[in-house]
């Protein structure tokens, strides 16, 4: 969920962590909730397997917060918050976190900010101490500050040369426009570049309060021991960050809005999509069996074995619903030749089509709910990985139990759910089309591929 900024975990810690695999099935996963005097929600699961500690802290703070025309100050400050504290310099800093064989990052999201640490049960109070130094005093000197600006800018540029960078960044600011999730995580090269280290210093102020944080801490802990430590490390960031309006979800009017790209490139980069869902949007767990049938699935989705495998008109292809704290968006995305641009969307249009008016097959149910119920224990084979899943627990409020709901969940759907949410979600006839391709042999259709165009010329074949 989390970027990492820096600092990965050292070749002697990976081999540990390595070994912590989450052995319990996911059900036994036991979580105990606190709240913290500054107003946090701590979560705890004791793992006394290794002696090993992963802890994180999410703050309201990510990049759905940037304001208009700053936009990457909320990945900007998360990357200055790990150059060092007002004791220590980044150097220092990253000295004391090596030499106890420990890893600290800070990296901002979408929806969050998180601060985050691992280490052997001797050094974790060590590296909480060095993390809450970072979160609480970090040093945010202009020069440091510059030097990230400056290597974020270049990042941008950099992933600006790469077509499916565009092609998603072209697809969100055309989906949501000035909304919060309207901008790629890092910004653009133009609104970083103008960005002030004041701008940083306040973002920091305003966002990194204990009042809306969410704690979460996996290892060879006790409960009440670890929250009695924490209650006394954060204490210098009281506050609540000041709530914000829900937007409204995104729509797309309807036709196929285009948005061609010419780059002189060897494969077309497609995405074709609409609005989403929410994280908290109840149908999510219908949409999961639903979307893993159609694309989400790998080589067992209808998208891969018609689009790739029978009509070769894909290098890559696959759908998603990414659900956030703001609905979010379905998207389509693809690879392919440019030549075969139209005839890719064509196919991926009838598919959209299919699974609204035919219901999906047993067969297909049955691998979907397997695999969705049996790979979701892998998902929590790392203490990293549950800590990551328990902050998903609180700040989408889907509550402690919800490992051992989510098998349920996925089991009760019924392909009368399938079809119904396929029928609500999906949207063939208004869709966004963004595309960088070599336009000149590309030579994509979209008149052709208009809805009305397209059922007319089923017809008049079919008749």
């Amino acid at each position: 969920m989390f970027r990492p900024i820096r600092n990965l975990i050292p070749a002697a810690l990976v081999s540990i962590v390595a070994l912590a695999l989450f052995a319990a099935p996911a059900h036994a996963l036991e979580i105990k909730r606190f709240k913290l005097a500054n107003g946090a929600v701590l979560l705890v699961s004791e793992q006394h397997q290794l002696p090993m500690v992963t802890l994180s802290v999410a703050f309201d703070a990510g990049a759905r917060r940037d304001p208009k025309g700053k936009e990457g100050l909320a990945a900007l400050t998360a990357e200055a918050l790990m150059q060092g504290t007002k004791q220590l310099s980044a150097a220092e800093f990253n000295q004391k976190v090596d030499f106890m064989g420990s890893s600290i990052s800070i990296g901002a999201n979408r929806d969050n900010a998180a601060g985050s640490f691992t280490s052997l049960k001797k050094y974790s109070d060590d590296t909480l101490h060095l993390l809450g130094q970072a979160l609480q005093d970090p040093g945010l000197h202009d020069a440091d500050i510059e030097r990230k600006q400056a290597e974020q800018v270049a990042d941008i540029k950099a992933a600006d040369e790469e077509p499916e960078y565009v092609t998603g960044v072209a697809f969100i600011k055309q989906l949501y426009g000035d909304g919060p999730y309207g901008h790629p995580f890092s910004g653009f090269a133009d609104s970083v570049g103008k960005l002030k280290p004041d701008d940083v210093r306040t973002f920091y102020r305003e966002h990194y309060l204990m009042g809306n944080a969410v704690i979460a801490v996996v290892g060879d802990v006790d409960a009440d021991t670890i929250k009695s430590k924490l209650e006394k490390e954060f204490t210098g960031l009281s506050g609540t960050v000041t709530s914000e309006p829900e937007p409204a979800a995104a729509t797309v009017s309807p036709g196929l809005h285009p948005d061609l790209i010419d780059r002189n490139v060897a494969q077309a980069s497609l995405i074709l999509g609409s609005g989403g869902i929410a994280r908290s949007n109840p149908d999510y767990y219908k949409l999961q069996v639903m979307n893993y049938i159609l694309g989400g699935g790998g080589f067992a989705s209808r998208l891969m074995k018609v689009v790739r495998s029978k009509a070769g008109l894909a290098y890559g292809i696959g759908s998603s619903f990414n659900a956030g704290k703001f609905p979010g968006a379905f998207q389509v995305v693809l690879q392919t030749k440019n030549h075969s641009s139209n005839d890719a969307l064509k196919l991926i249009l009838q598919q959209l089509r299919d699974i609204q008016t035919t219901p999906v097959s047993d067969a297909e149910m049955q691998s979907a709910k397997k695999y969705l119920i049996g790979s979701f224990p892998l998902k929590l084979d790392r203490q990293s990985e549950i800590v990551e899943f328990m902050l998903q627990t609180e700040l989408y409020g889907l509550g402690t139990d919800y490992a051992e709901r989510y098998p349920k969940l996925i089991g009760a759907v019924t392909k009368a759910d399938v079809q119904q949410v396929a029928q609500q979600y999906l949207h063939p006839d208004a869709l966004i089309l963004v595309a960088v391709a070599n336009l000149s042999e590309a030579k994509i259709d979209v008149a052709a591929l208009e809805p009305k165009k397209q059922a007319s010329s089923t017809n008049s074949k079919g008749g």
